[in-house]
């Protein structure tokens, strides 16, 4: 029999592995640009491998869950992970460091998906605040890594870093490797046809495109904001990075109060207010010319990003819950192909019309959400079930 607190810890350990994977690329790029001698179309091609590497994990990881249980993919993911970290560190060729990235990105991948699925199944009740609860732990290891090498990376520089990090990955894997987890739901039903059959489920399809949006928001956030305070605005590049983690600050926090202080409060209630934060703070994004309004304003952008994930997830998680971790792949595969795609057209946008359209297209998304969040309350009226703590 597997023990529900102990898998919930596995996952957020888990989670957090992912926060540290989701942002490693990003934030050793300079020393990599610097140690393989790389021009700004080769950083680029790196900088594309880690999503690719995301998405395949995606793709992939319900099916397995599904069919076999979760123990094997997530162990087989972290092991990924430290391999991927591992090899960044310290293989000498280029060639072997765009593996290493597509590795960590495919277990990373894997890890996110599986993680949240796991959850799912094992909070009878409660899903969305636990899911939130675990969305914690990505924030932790999304902020701590930047940290972590900001303060240590002159003195010991990245390499011993990453390795360190490796190392915890490879703690997570021997604990994953004694764990004992859920069996697998349907080990002779699951197959590749559940996957195509999601695809006429009107409700899933509504959930998933509203993620679709989400998760290029969070993209075009994350990935322009930075440049639009700076070269619109005029705000220091510093102060600019400091309003960027505001964002994910706001976000943390918020997902920390759905997991505890609203954890009764339903999908449909959360999700509702999310929307009605997410309008309040992007059309203030969009006239507010000041730092601080900014800085507000992208704080609660991450307050209002904070459900959608975890309450869409507690949603599909009650519908499908035979093949929760097919259904999950199935929404997180579409989830992250928006954030691909948006923020490709966001540096199209951006090159064409300049860098001032960046409110525009966070207003013209979180107007799109909340079209759809509407669509699939009056369609599903399942989402009205209210959350009751399961202790």
């Amino acid at each position: 029999m597997y023990n529900k607190a102990i898998n919930f810890s596995i996952a957020c350990l888990g989670m957090l592995l992912f926060g540290i994977t989701l942002i490693t690329v990003g934030a050793v790029l300079p020393d990599l640009k610097l140690k393989f001698a790389l021009d700004e179309i080769a950083a680029g091609v790196l900088f594309a491998i880690l999503p690719f590497g995301i998405l395949a994990g995606s793709l992939v990881f319900g099916y397995f869950c599904d069919k076999y249980g979760y123990k094997g993919i997530l162990i087989l993911s972290c092991l990924l992970v430290v391999l991927g970290l591992a090899g960044i560190a310290i293989l000498p060729s280029i060639d072997y460091l765009k593996i290493c990235i597509f590795l960590f990105g495919f277990g990373g991948g894997c890890i996110n998906g599986a993680t949240n699925a796991l959850v799912s199944d094992i909070s009878h009740q409660n899903k969305g605040a636990n899911l939130s609860l675990l969305g914690v732990f990505f924030a932790i290891g999304a902020l701590g890594m930047p940290l972590i090498l900001g303060v240590l990376k002159n003195s010991v520089g990245f390499e011993p870093i990453l390795l360190s990090v490796a190392g915890f990955g490879l703690l997570i894997f021997l604990m994953m490797f004694l764990v004992k987890f859920p069996p697998a739901k349907n080990k002779n039903d699951v197959s590749f046809t559940h996957v195509f059959s999601l695809v006429k489920n009107k409700i899933l399809l509504l959930i998933a495109f509203f993620l679709f949006f989400q998760s290029s928001l969070e993209a075009v956030i994350h990935n322009w904001i930075t440049t639009y305070l700076n070269e619109s605005l005029s705000i220091a590049k510093d102060k600019s990075l400091y309003a960027l983690t505001l964002n994910v600050i706001g976000m943390a926090v918020m997902r920390l109060l759905i997991g505890t202080v609203f954890r009764r409060v339903t999908d449909r209630a959360m999700l509702s207010v999310s929307v009605l934060i997410l309008m309040f703070s992007s059309i203030l994004l969009y006239f507010t010319k000041s730092y601080w309004a900014s800085s507000i304003a992208l704080t609660l952008l991450g307050a209002g990003m904070a459900a959608g994930f975890p309450m869409m997830y507690s949603i599909v998680g009650k519908r499908h819950a035979e093949i929760s971790a097919t259904a999950f792949s199935f929404i997180l595969s579409i989830a992250l192909i928006g954030n691909m795609l948006v923020n490709y057209s966001m540096g199209i946008i951006a090159k064409n019309y300049g860098i001032s359209q960046v409110p525009h297209m966070i207003f013209a998304e979180v107007v799109m959400m909340a079209i759809l969040l509407f669509v699939v309350f009056k369609t599903d009226k399942s989402t009205s079930l209210s959350n009751v703590p399961d202790y």
